[in-house]
């Protein structure tokens, strides 16, 4: 049994199996080790991630602006893309995915392992702004109202849906995903049912439902 609470980043199968949640170390020994997910308080076993890591450079990307963090790597291990990882910061632990992995100067690779990377620029994708396009009821397209909501990263947007955020009413007819966004078969969703996550869209497009007079900017 450790005595201190160590604290290890690993998936949690109860609550999180694809993501990687805060664990405290329970207890170790046969090369594994228990643990309780701080999230959901599921204990397992697991295996603990190599005593060997890399300290690297992480540039963070939120809300138009960035800073720039470190993170220890595990010897071994493979880094892609697209992949969402926990990042623990002086203020917080954010949910942050990777949009570029740099080798060195200008060089850059969709995959490479803890040892190759040297700096790794993400995203945050655990609460997000998210541009919406507004136009009025009347369906006149040639006024619009451009605004920014902020909502959890995984919140879903679906087209044909009315939403209400804060002050804000209105029926999403359109979403436009991001470039790094995966899982989608294309990049502009304007079908009854198409859906996607706040953290992998672009923009919205929507018609104002709000009762309030309309006015464009």
């Amino acid at each position: 049994m450790t005595e201190s609470a160590e604290r290890v980043a690993v998936a949690c199968p109860s609550c999180s199996p694809s993501l990687e949640t805060v664990h405290e170390v329970l207890a170790t020994g046969g090369g594994h080790a228990t643990i309780r997910c701080t999230e959901c308080g599921h204990t397992h076993k697991d295996q603990l991630p190599s005593t060997t890591e890399y300290e690297r450079d992480v540039v963070v990307s939120q809300d138009g602006e960035s800073f720039t963090a470190t993170a220890d790597v595990p010897e071994g291990e493979q880094l892609a893309v697209g992949e969402e990882f926990l990042l623990e910061t002086e203020e917080a632990i954010m949910t942050v995915r990777i949009t570029s992995l740099e080798l060195g100067e200008e060089q850059r690779a969709e995959e490479t392992t803890a040892e190759e990377v040297r700096t790794i620029w993400t995203r945050a994708v655990g609460n997000v702004s998210v541009d919406l396009t507004l136009h009025p009821k009347d369906g006149t397209h040639d006024e619009t109202e451009s605004l920014t909501v902020q909502v959890p990263g995984d919140y879903e947007f679906v087209v044909g849906e009315t939403e209400e955020l804060g002050d804000e009413e209105f029926t999403v007819e359109g979403i436009h995903v991001r470039d790094d966004a995966v899982g989608y078969e294309h990049a502009k969703l304007d079908f009854d049912g198409d859906s996607a996550f706040a953290k992998d869209i672009n923009r919205v497009y929507a018609r104002d439902e709000s009762s309030s007079a309309w006015s464009a900017w």
